[in-house]
């Protein structure tokens, strides 16, 4: 559902859906990727219809001018879950960029965007889940739990033998936390980071606070993982498969120190033993430790590799590591299931070769020995096909990781027809699920089992590592289809990953205590996603906790509730995004900007907040000085003056009523001359949304229009051009999404100041409750940029070109001195362009 949460930090650029897509509106919708598409890709939408007449032709409209650029034609498919009609619109042929819109018959599409840097930051922002999901230290809550795991179950040494491993993710909205998940989550961080390493910023420290450490955040995450792992591993023949169990399920906190395991705060860690262990009334069917040891010999192994120049000391350690790891897995074979005391769901994994099959061609990357290149081979010919590939079902986790991640190591490693044998294995298995696919309109058949959202993405990433090793593109349209999917493409028309983008139709109510129990935001997680209806209706415990958002899309093949009380369709999970920031960072890397073209401004390195951009890049020592304006002007001669000494830029964001008046213009025409930014700030100063309920709009659709273009009309009298200032601060700075959804249809967008300073305060009079004396606005300002993380960086510092003539403690007499303290701290200040890459 539309996520109105004005707390939220999202990134990534999109103006808003159209509200004429309300269910009550229409009974024919069109279903679009709200990310947007890249000019070179395959852009095609999904149209479903509740009844059976079928548009013949579909247009492609420019948002800004209304008018149709690309007529195509539809090709219908049939039924497909709710709807009685479908049909498939392709607009690949259309390579401009710009932001668009579809028609097709009644229906009216999103608003989207073309561009080749639709997708950047994407997976800087799910990374943000990542770090959420942290054991130990919590850099989110800034604050430690679960710091006395654990004691052992099913070793060699004593049931509840002392072992430190506190660390690691969180699995889930649970605190259970498994080998075999995490495990494949560092490979998947560390693989990005091998592969597209252009794409990733340096905004976190490696504890997960705020504040650059000169090494890719996703660098950091991923040896944090390592670092669990490696405790999990402490011995050469010692390995553990998880931390907790299902007791867990006790009640829905926020992580803390949990008492639930009869030994205090410690909590069980379960011995890689290779035989079958407690399953409620049950037994798993565990056979062998070579699925989980592959796993960690594997990530071991690739972050020697990335590591080894950087900090040789800790490579060499996880380089003996991987070989200890896969000599475990070497002396016994077969599958290491997750336990479970209480219920019977667990982690039922049924295939390990897949795993021998990395960790092998992992170690022969290290140590160049013929006789792991020849093991990979073995391995790799033992599981040719993942084996749900083409099915319409397994069990949860059972043929996990979901991908066979060893054919895409092995294959880059070959020439020749050993190479074409690899990717051979890996055509066949996309080849099985498009032969059922290409029969619906959605281009879909991946199980709607639980996390069916972690098998699309494992299944993009499959048909994206075989064009890559091919050239090929027989299947760049599946491929396309199953991230699209993730994204809005489907029955639902709603994302899957929350707050992303921003302002689009996300998940906001998911089966996680952030949300439920603190109110935070899960920025970046990716929900399980849709389950079979027959599923669903025989799970245990499941039940809505308000009216189905989504009822008219619901069926008998599928459903999805974004509610907190489905936890099979709306759970996040830590590995499922993990694997998603991998393909993000693919998608991203597609764009082509990298590493040439500076950060867009839909970057994950700016702050958002309810659609508008509050914050540039808070790794760069940079900030934009901005003045506002409406009624008063009595500082602006001082204000030039001081600019042009101090040699700074500066944006002046003005009302329709400060250009039109004439004792006004003439300072205009100078800050013009002086090249800083000149910008709208709308026209007759109205207050857009209600004091203290900020969703309630005081204005329409149509008065925001006109007002906006009057105050454009009045900038252009004075040389102004709207192509030259498409960012828009509101008034009294003050908004909610749906203005910051009016200003992108625009095609503008929306900039508001960075809180955290009284700068903006500097308008305030004595006898007003929150007035604010220069003297206390300096220091604030002074303090902030000494005590936080990241200072002032990023910042858009507000600033009044002029004030009521009741406030006599004018602010704007102490910018020199200001500027001057805050060029000794390093700060350069910027442009607004500059800040925002523009």
């Amino acid at each position: 559902m539309k996520n109105n949460c004005l707390t939220i930090i999202t990134t990534l650029w999109l103006t808003a859906l159209c509200a004429s897509d309300a269910i009550a509106a229409t009974e024919s919708w069109i279903r679009i990727n709200q990310l947007g598409y890249l000019p070179g890709g395959v852009k095609a939408a999904v149209w479903a219809s509740k009844h059976t007449a079928i548009p013949m032709k579909f247009q492609l409209v420019d948002s800004a001018s209304g008018k149709p650029v690309f007529t195509g034609t539809v090709k219908p498919f049939g039924q497909y879950g709710p709807f009685r009609t479908t049909a498939r619109l392709d607009f690949s042929s259309w390579k401009q960029t710009g932001t668009f819109y579809l028609v097709a018959g009644e229906a009216k599409s999103p608003y989207f965007r073309i561009a080749p840097n639709v997708y950047a930051g994407a997976a800087d922002f799910a990374l943000r889940y990542m770090r959420q999901q942290r054991s130990f230290f919590n850099p989110f809550l800034k604050d430690s739990c679960h710091t006395h795991d654990g004691y052992t179950l099913y070793g060699p040494m004593p049931d509840s033998t002392r072992i430190d491993v506190a660390g690691g993710w969180h699995d889930a909205s649970d605190y259970l936390q498994y080998s075999t998940t995490s495990a494949n989550a560092t490979y998947h961080l560390l693989a990005a980071y091998r592969d597209f390493p252009q794409v990733f910023g340096d905004r976190y420290a490696a504890n997960g606070l705020e504040g650059s450490n000169h090494v890719p955040d996703i660098l950091d995450e991923a040896r944090w993982g390592l670092d669990w792992l490696s405790k999990m591993h402490p011995r050469d023949n010692w390995m553990f498969n998880q931390i907790a169990d299902d007791r867990d399920h006790n009640g829905m906190r926020l992580p803390k120190e949990d008492p639930f395991y009869g030994k205090g705060f410690e909590r069980p860690v379960y011995f890689c033993s290779g035989q079958p262990q407690v399953r409620g009334k049950f037994m798993n069917q565990t056979t062998g430790v070579a699925s989980t040891a592959g796993k960690f010999a594997s990530a071991f192994a690739l972050g020697y590799d990335l590591l080894k120049d950087k900090d040789a000391a800790y490579a060499g350690i996880l380089r003996r590591k991987a070989l200890t790891a896969y000599s475990m897995g070497r002396r016994q074979p077969g599958v290491c299931q997750t336990a479970s005391v209480k219920s019977p769901y667990i982690y039922a994994e049924d295939n390990w070769v897949d795993d021998m099959e990395l960790a092998a061609a992992s170690l022969y990357r290290l140590y160049g020995k013929d006789s792991c290149r020849q093991q990979a081979l073995d391995y790799a010919g033992q599981e040719k096909i993942t084996p749900w590939l083409g099915k319409d079902t397994a069990y949860h986790y059972q043929w996990y990781p979901f991908i066979n991640l060893g054919h895409y190591e092995l294959a880059r490693q070959l020439k020749g027809a050993a190479r074409q044998t690899i990717t051979g294995y890996y055509q066949q298995g996309i080849d099985q699920v498009w032969q059922q696919a290409k029969n619906n309109a959605f281009y879909r058949y991946i199980p709607f089992i639980w996390c069916s959202n972690n098998l699309t993405t494992a299944f993009a990433i499959q048909c994206y590592w075989y064009r890559q090793l091919t050239g090929s593109n027989a299947y760049a349209a599946l491929e396309q289809a199953n991230f699209d999917w993730l994204f809005g493409c489907n029955p639902w028309g709603t994302s899957m990953v929350y707050g992303l983008p921003a302002a689009g139709d996300t998940p906001e109510d998911p089966h996680s205590a952030f949300t439920h129990l603190g109110h935070y935001p899960v920025d970046g997680a990716l929900v399980d996603g849709p389950v079979y209806t027959n599923i669903y209706k025989n799970l245990i415990g499941i039940q809505l906790s308000k009216p189905d958002a989504y009822a008219a899309f619901q069926s008998d093949l599928a459903v999805y509730h974004d509610d907190f009380g489905d936890y099979s369709t709306n759970e996040p999970t830590m590995d499922g995004t993990a694997s998603l920031i991998y393909l993000l960072a693919a998608m991203d890397h597609e764009g082509g900007n990298h590493p040439a073209a500076a950060t867009p401004a839909n970057s994950s390195a700016y702050t958002y907040a309810a659609g508008a951009v509050i914050r540039g890049d808070t790794s760069r020592k940079t900030l934009t000085l901005v003045f506002t304006g409406d009624e008063f002007a009595d500082g602006g001669r001082t204000i030039r003056r001081v600019l042009q000494q101090q040699k700074v830029p500066a944006a002046f964001f003005l009302t329709g009523k400060f250009y039109a008046n004439p004792a006004f213009q003439p300072l205009v025409k100078q800050l013009k001359a002086d090249g800083h930014y000149l910008g709208p700030h709308s026209d007759q100063h109205p207050l857009y949304c209600d004091w203290q309920k900020r969703d309630s709009l005081l204005i329409t659709r149509d008065a925001f229009d006109k007002d906006l273009a009057a105050n454009y009309r009045r900038m252009k009298t004075l040389g102004i051009s709207q192509s030259a200032a498409s960012y828009f601060l509101p008034p009294y700075e003050w908004y909610n999404d749906t203005i910051a959804a009016w200003t992108k249809a625009a095609g503008l967008q929306l900039v508001n100041f960075t809180p955290g300073t009284r700068s903006n305060a500097d308008y305030t009079t004595p006898a007003m409750k929150s007035y604010r004396s220069s003297e206390e606005i300096y220091k604030s300002i002074l303090q902030y940029a000494d005590t936080q993380p990241a200072g002032l960086n990023g910042f858009m510092l507000l600033l009044h070109i002029g004030t009521d003539p009741a406030r006599t403690d004018k602010f704007y007499n102490r910018l020199h001195e200001l500027i001057t303290d805050l060029k000794k701290r390093g700060y350069r200040f910027v442009t607004i362009n500059q800040l925002l890459h523009t």
